[in-house]
């Protein structure tokens, strides 16, 4: 989520660190609630946060995936923005969306840049095989995926 749609949506920008292109960070998931349920009255859709096995399965590529260790490659400064290589000057910083390579579905930051909330509850999966697990009904926490530039 870029800050530029945020602000948009939302009329402030949460960020740290301050760019249009910039991912939005700073949020909670309630926050994230929140934009979800303007945007959808703004455009008449229907958006939600991925669940867990969602965002994986995205993550990895989908029916197109090649088994990287990455999502979108096998190294990690190639498709990621994490503490080795987000130092702009004087500090670690975020930085511009879509500046590494994409994933074999086209979709970028993934493994780095600021990790991404989740609609699921933290929990356990049952041990057996499942298709699309959903997560518990309740918990305390949710859970965020991906990377994230100062890890």
């Amino acid at each position: 989520m870029t800050q530029e749609l945020w602000k948009a949506v939302m009329g402030s920008n949460p960020s740290s660190t301050k760019g249009a292109r910039y991912p939005v960070e700073m949020v909670s998931w309630n926050a994230c609630q929140e934009f979800i349920r303007k945007l959808n009255s703004l455009t008449g859709r229907k958006f939600r946060l991925p669940t867990e096995a969602e965002w994986e399965y995205a993550a990895r590529g989908g029916n197109k995936s090649r088994g990287y260790k990455y999502s979108g490659g096998n190294s990690i400064g190639v498709v990621a923005r994490y503490c080795s290589n987000s130092d702009s000057g004087d500090s670690d910083t975020t930085h511009e969306v879509k500046t590494k390579q994409a994933n074999e579905l086209g979709i970028y930051d993934m493994s780095g840049n600021v990790f991404e909330w989740c609609n699921d509850w933290n929990g356990n999966y049952s041990s057996g095989s499942q298709t699309n697990p959903k997560g518990p009904s309740s918990g305390t926490d949710r859970i965020i995926r991906g990377g994230c530039w100062v890890v």
